[in-house]
């Protein structure tokens, strides 16, 4: 499985202090875990939640599910110690908080070594240079901080997001161009179903890959927002046949429901069968 065929719908927080939270994410149906040892642990916890993740990390039993580590700011205390840390821990990937720029990326990387990189879009300085952080060698994805974007650009909330649009759109045109894996930002209200379905499909509609979210609760919309539909797989594969038709006949066009189908759609529509099949596989587990 491929970072490009991987299912990244559903994208959960867990914060790294809590055992039973760390031990029940083993029979979670979500695609990754965001292992938090930043927001979601007090100061005073800090030290300890390194050894209780790096302990239910080695014990492992987290099977599909892509492990990343949130470690706190290279501005803080922690920062430093928490990147030794994670460079020993059985996990897929780190993810910085606030990057603005892409030397903060180079700062992480010599202590963590190859370990994939992933970047917290969550400042407007981010934003700002989402193309260069984008194209940085070992990151691997992006998350949105939504809720810190709105803090610094004392936005008011609204259920369209449109203060999200400008930062949204930056982060997701430069991780399409560099073929980066981008998480749309996490949706407060967990026990209103109802709106975290209209902005997973928001989100899905703009192209996101997945869904960072904040309880066990919303795994099941986001994964079935940010999956294939049964409609879209069956006209992916009429627009393959087709096209193959076509190009028998010496055709390099087809036509399917009135629609031209060209290359281009063929190799969008192979993607969209290669992750259906991914899913397909998890959910066989």
């Amino acid at each position: 499985m491929t970072l490009n065929t991987r299912p990244f719908r559903s994208v959960l927080y867990l914060p790294a202090s809590k055992e039973r939270a760390l031990d029940k994410a083993r029979t979670l149906p979500v695609d990754a875990i965001i292992f938090d040892l930043e927001d979601a642990v007090a100061p005073e916890e800090k030290v300890r939640a390194r050894e209780t993740l790096s302990a239910a990390l080695a014990t492992g039993g987290y099977g599909h599910r892509a492990r990343i580590v949130r470690i706190n700011g290279f501005d803080t205390e922690f920062g430093a110690e928490d990147a030794k840390a994670v460079a020993q821990m059985e996990c897929d990937a780190v993810l910085l908080p606030k990057v603005g720029h892409p030397e903060q990326i180079d700062a992480l990387a010599e202590i963590t070594g190859d370990l994939p990189v992933w970047a917290m879009m969550e400042t407007p300085r981010g934003m700002l240079n989402a193309a260069q952080i984008a194209a940085h060698p070992k990151l691997a994805g992006m998350v949105m901080g939504t809720n810190d974007l709105a803090r610094e650009l004392n936005a008011r909330a609204r259920a369209d997001r449109l203060a999200m649009m400008p930062g949204l759109g930056l982060c997701l045109l430069a991780a399409k161009a560099e073929g980066k894996i981008v998480i749309d930002g996490v949706y407060n209200a967990f026990k209103d179903e109802d709106g975290l379905r209209a902005e997973c499909k928001q989100g899905r509609d703009m192209g996101f890959d997945g869904k960072s979210l904040i309880h066990p609760a919303q795994i099941d919309v986001a994964n079935y927002e940010f999956a294939p539909s049964q409609m879209e797989i069956a006209l992916a594969r009429r627009q393959i046949a087709a096209f193959n038709h076509a190009q028998s006949e010496g055709r390099g066009i087809a036509v399917v429901d009135g629609q031209i189908v060209e290359n281009l759609h063929v190799v969008t529509a192979q993607g969209l069968l290669a992750k259906a099949q991914a899913i397909e596989k998890i959910a066989a587990e």
